[in-house]
């Protein structure tokens, strides 16, 4: 009878928790990523790492494609992918790059895949099949080559390669012939960066220009409203500013026809859990609602240590192109959630930054807070990948969770390039009281690769405490560089952020100074801005403190300010459209 009774409450509470088809997803997105294939990049630690992805709309299923990851992913619904193993190299060819930031596109109802490169061997694959990984050269050999290629079919059928990757050249664009994919012509510049300019073309972290001239990288051509909308990464792929741009233009390739570019990026992610949004590309989902997949970074281990980041996006009705990463690595909608001039996901606030952690061991300098701080740079192990370890997070007070994202962390890895068959295993537990607990998740017999792992619960439920307990490791110890529990704090929301003020002089207009009279009972703000005061499109989170040294403008245009404020309970109210000339 117990035996019976027991049964009971586990299938109520399995039922009740994973009943409900999920609404939402997280970044970085949840998938299998690889580990580096490349030696001489592990010696500071073996590491998953991918960048520069692409994902097209291929009958209504996904393809994602991104670096050196041996295979590509397919997905019905953006949310569960599933790998398919694939090498494209040939016997000739003779590098470890498989493939590195491909060019993928759709010429009718073909899919074209191809490499970078700096050579002349690298074969043009294409597919009707992909799903089936079934693929034939359409090229052996793509004589013109080039590094961070991509596609482009125009509505007239005419082919389009774009291409670059340089701190010194322009971007380029060449048509190609379709039956033959020689080029038509030569290459023709597409675009130079003015970093003189546009202060977010800078490079380096602090965007100061003093180590390096700016790259510009990862094109990408969108066609909208009859203009063409032509993408690029810039200034590095290794730093929190990381974004893509975008140059707006009457013809598929610049050279004789005017282009005006966006001042501020089309992609920008400079603050939060996971930052950087460059060298990506944008599609359509089965509602013809756009979105932007991009690069995101952690660059820890090795500078080349990234992962992927998805993001709505859209054309206002001045045509200007948008991507909203405003709450960009928490809770958002899928595509079948998604509404027209809606939000971008429910609402769930972080509810355990910065909250008081307990652990079941700590392996060195990677202590337990290091899981809460909001950054995905940092991370908490244990001494040992042991089942029993575990990681214990204290709302502080009664809360409602609805979500929990769980970030691993690689320490003391020890796998080299793409892995099948490799899982992780662990429960989650929730308490009143942190003595007497309840198992809300419990994935102890999953045979999933999870490195970022999302679960939304189809019930939120109310508790204080969250725990998780490690059952098993794919490789290395048990590290979480973000255990990150979403919901509500069931307090009150902060208040109005008082006197915003943005000193801007003449000495770089490029640069601004701003700081703000700090909200008690906040913990964090997203200050929004743009070059008009109903398209302040780009957002930075920002941590801690009340002051921020702005170094990203349009030097030409005078600039909109907002601010809110943001805790554990919700979002304060946006002050004032501010102007700064």
């Amino acid at each position: 009878m117990r035996k019976t009774i027991l049964t009971l409450f586990f299938l109520t509470t399995f039922f009740s928790v994973f009943a409900q088809k999920q609404r939402t997803y997280c970044n970085p997105i949840n998938v299998d990523y690889g580990y580096t294939p490349f030696e001489s990049f592990t010696e500071w630690g073996k590491h998953r790492a991918t960048a520069d992805p692409v994902i097209v709309n291929y009958k209504g299923e996904f393809l994602l494609f991104s670096t050196n990851q041996w295979g590509y992913w397919h997905s019905s619904d953006m949310l569960n992918w599933k790998f398919i193993e694939r090498k494209f190299l040939r016997p000739w060819n003779k590098t470890k790059d498989e493939l590195c930031a491909p060019g993928v596109g759709i010429i009718g109802d073909t899919v074209v895949v191809f490499g970078s490169t700096y050579t002349k061997n690298f074969t043009l694959w294409g597919s009707t099949d992909p799903i089936g990984n079934k693929w034939f050269p359409l090229v052996d050999s793509l004589e013109i080559g080039g590094w961070d290629p991509s596609f482009f079919t125009d509505d007239d059928g005419k082919f389009y390669m774009y291409n670059g990757s340089s701190n010194n050249y322009p971007m380029y664009g060449v048509e190609l012939d379709r039956k033959t994919f020689q080029p038509k012509g030569t290459r023709s510049p597409m675009y130079l960066l003015q970093s003189w300019r546009y202060g977010w073309q800078r490079f380096g972290e602090y965007m100061d220009d003093t180590f390096l001239d700016p790259f510009a990288e990862g094109a990408w051509m969108t066609k909208h409203n009859g203009k063409y909308y032509f993408q690029y990464g810039a200034p590095g792929t290794e730093f929190s500013g990381y974004s893509d741009g975008v140059v707006v233009g009457t013809k598929p390739l610049f050279y004789d026809s005017p282009s005006t570019p966006q001042s501020d990026p089309l992609s920008y992610k400079g603050g939060g859990f996971s930052r950087g949004a460059g060298h990506g590309a944008t599609f359509q989902d089965n509602s013809k609602n756009y979105w932007h997949i991009s690069t995101s970074i952690i660059c820890v281990k090795n500078t080349w240590e990234r992962r992927m980041g998805i993001w709505p996006t859209g054309f206002d009705k001045d045509d200007v192109m948008w991507t909203n990463t405003a709450f960009g690595d928490y809770p958002l909608y899928l595509p079948a959630e998604r509404k027209e001039n809606g939000p971008a996901g429910p609402g769930w606030m972080l509810i355990n930054y910065k909250k008081p952690v307990t652990v079941s061991s700590t392996l060195g300098s990677f202590n337990a807070n290091n899981a809460v701080d909001e950054s995905i740079k940092t991370y908490w192990s244990a001494k040992t990948a042991n089942n029993g370890e575990w990681i214990q997070t204290d709302l502080g007070s009664l809360a409602t969770v609805n979500a929990i994202q769980i970030n691993y962390a690689d320490q003391d890895a020890e796998f080299i390039g793409k892995q099948i068959g490799i899982f992780h295993q662990y429960k989650i537990l929730s308490s009143l009281d942190g003595k007497k607990w309840t198992t809300l998740v419990d994935k102890s017999e999953n045979k999933t690769d999870v490195p970022h792992d999302y679960i939304e619960l189809a019930k939120p439920v109310k508790t204080r405490f969250i725990k998780m307990v490690n059952i098993h490791m794919p490789t290395g110890k048990f590290a979480i560089s973000g255990l990150r529990v979403f919901g509500n704090g069931n307090g009150e929301k902060p208040s109005e952020v008082k006197n915003l003020i943005v000193l801007r002089t003449e000495k770089d207009k490029r640069s601004a100074y701003i700081k703000w009279q700090p909200v008690d009972n906040a913990f964090a703000y997203n200050l929004y801005y743009g070059t008009a005061p109903d398209k302040l499109y780009n957002c930075i989170m920002i941590h801690d403190f009340n002051e921020y040294w702005f170094k990203a403008m349009d030097s030409q245009k005078a600039y909109y300010f907002s601010i809110e404020a943001i805790n554990e309970n919700g979002v304060s109210i946006k002050t004032t459209v501010k102007k700064v000339d």
